[in-house]
């Protein structure tokens, strides 16, 4: 028996939770008493149903978020079915803000914000038949020098396949309206001693992968730079995400990030938009010029992968507005551009322009607008094709020397919007497209616009490096050819010296 068992469904195998291991870290003499036991959402809602009530508890703790928020209320209801005396309280972002668009009316207790400690009192006073009456409570802001740091809860198994989520600080100063960080506008940071230690005893453990999920990163230099040190004087291989704020690089930062060599380092850095008033009317921030400078050198001057975020649908910007933001991107950088489409999270305060701008998002998770007084229904399905043939065959990187060809004079949108609805009248689907279906896609098209060898050089150049098996015979066929001519060709000249 395992009086509170610690759950939540993530989105596939190789993630972990890392609110549910402050919640366990900071359980005290009750963490004798808890288990973590995660799942993922492939999983069958009974069959998980079943591995929870397997270890009897008294309390079920489940982290909701919006990628999860659909099938935990299914997970709700079906516990309380089969064993409505477990108690059942909820809690992460999805759960945290009213109203609910899920139904999580079947929770025994809803807590909104930052757990660790209310959590552990809660769970203090069921445990001693004190229940409270409170249904939804509502957490104060925990004093990061008190709380227990989680890192000990990641298990051998974590350390070795999983990601490892870190954390330096919490919160966010600025009020991008489509973002829940935006919320918590004070941004404070853990004890950074402290915090290395426990870095420095995952590395020993063999973690080789970090992942902080810091909103702000580089906002404070000090925190910056000595995490930023500690993997520099580590021995590679290692990986390092961090998310950054694209222009809040000085000097310092910059030499630091030089001297992480390929493949070590990664930065998650949120574009958006790159329009100054649609920025103005979303309270985001945007200092263009020092962006554009600190993502050229980024790109010319150091090895870091970046990952840059745009968004489909923000208030008051047109598709071609859109269009050129993308353009203005992949000019300045090859790196992977994630194009997302607006949702309207529960908890901010994106619902302000709803009236003005004709906003209508979907009632079901991840709350995706469907449309505006800009672009129509029709046109936001059209814009999620192209973002996911984008992560095809362009984010994919398999594509690096063939995808240019695509579009000309650096009109990028323009040229990949028409063979995304080209593609899409192929295939009538945006899923499993093998990677020999892709490229054959891509030399049909392309064929049509530009000369056959062009195309098949470009596409042989990207398939050089992989195994003989992902070239399509199409592509054997011709580079063969190609070989027997030339071999025809230098016969003779050969036979003309022995004589």
């Amino acid at each position: 028996m395992t009086p509170i068992v610690l759950t939540t469904l993530n989105a596939r195998y190789a993630h972990t939770a890392l609110g549910l291991r402050y919640l366990y870290a900071n359980l005290h003499e009750l963490q004798a008493m808890a288990k973590i036991v995660e799942f993922t959402m492939n999983e069958q809602i009974q069959s998980i149903t079943e591995g929870l009530l397997l270890h009897s508890p008294r309390i079920i703790g489940i982290g909701v978020y919006i990628w999860n928020a659909a099938q935990s209320a299914e997970l709700i209801q079906t516990i309380k079915k089969v064993s409505p005396e477990t108690i059942i309280v909820l809690g992460g972002p999805e759960a945290g803000y009213l109203p609910h668009r899920v139904d999580f009316s079947k929770a025994d207790y809803i807590i909104s914000g930052e757990g660790e400690v209310a959590f552990y009192e809660l769970c203090k006073k069921i445990l001693s038949n004190d229940v409270p009456q409170e249904h939804f409570i509502k957490a104060p802001l925990p004093d990061l020098k008190s709380i227990h740091l989680p890192y000990a809860a990641y298990d051998d198994e974590d350390v070795t396949h999983r990601y490892i989520y870190v954390e330096a600080s919490r919160g966010c100063p600025f009020e991008c309206e489509f973002c829940l960080s935006s919320i918590d506008e004070k941004v404070r940071n853990f004890p950074l001693d402290q915090l290395l230690e426990e870095f420095e005893i995952l590395w020993q453990r063999g973690a080789r992968s970090f992942k902080f999920i810091d909103r702000t990163f580089n906002l404070n230099m000090t925190f910056a730079n000595r995490i930023l040190d500690f993997f520099l004087s580590k021995e590679p291989p290692y990986f390092a995400h961090f998310e950054v704020i694209p222009d809040h690089f000085p000097e310092v930062l910059k030499e630091k990030i030089a001297q992480f060599p390929a493949g070590s380092l990664q930065l998650e850095i949120g574009i958006q938009t790159l329009d100054p008033v649609i920025a103005k009317g979303i309270n985001r921030p945007l200092k263009l010029e020092k962006i554009y400078d600190n993502l050229r050198f980024l790109e010319n001057e150091t090895a870091a992968h970046m990952h840059l975020d745009l968004i489909v649908g923000l208030p008051g910007e047109t598709l071609e507005g859109f269009g050129r933001n993308l353009d203005t991107l992949v000019s300045i950088t090859h790196s992977e551009i994630q194009i997302g489409i607006l949702k309207n999270l529960s908890g901010t305060t994106l619902s302000r322009h709803d009236r003005e701008h004709g906003m209508i998002y979907s009632d079901i998770p991840p709350y995706d607008i469907l449309q505006n007084n800009l672009l129509s229904f029709v046109q936001i399905q059209k814009m999620k094709r192209f973002a996911r043939f984008w992560d095809i065959f362009y984010n994919s990187g398999s594509f690096n020397k063939t995808v240019p060809l695509l579009w000309n004079e650096g009109k990028v949108f323009e040229g990949f919007y028409a063979f995304s609805e080209w593609i899409y009248a192929q295939t009538l689907s945006t899923w499993k497209i093998s990677l020999e279906r892709q490229i054959a896609l891509l030399h049909t098209y392309l064929c049509e616009h530009h000369e056959k060898e062009i195309v098949e050089a470009a596409l042989t150049q990207d398939l050089a490096e992989r195994p003989e098996k992902t070239i399509p015979f199409f592509l054997r066929q011709s580079t063969q050819e190609k070989k027997e001519k030339e071999s025809k060709a230098v016969t003779p000249k050969r036979q003309a010296k022995r004589s």
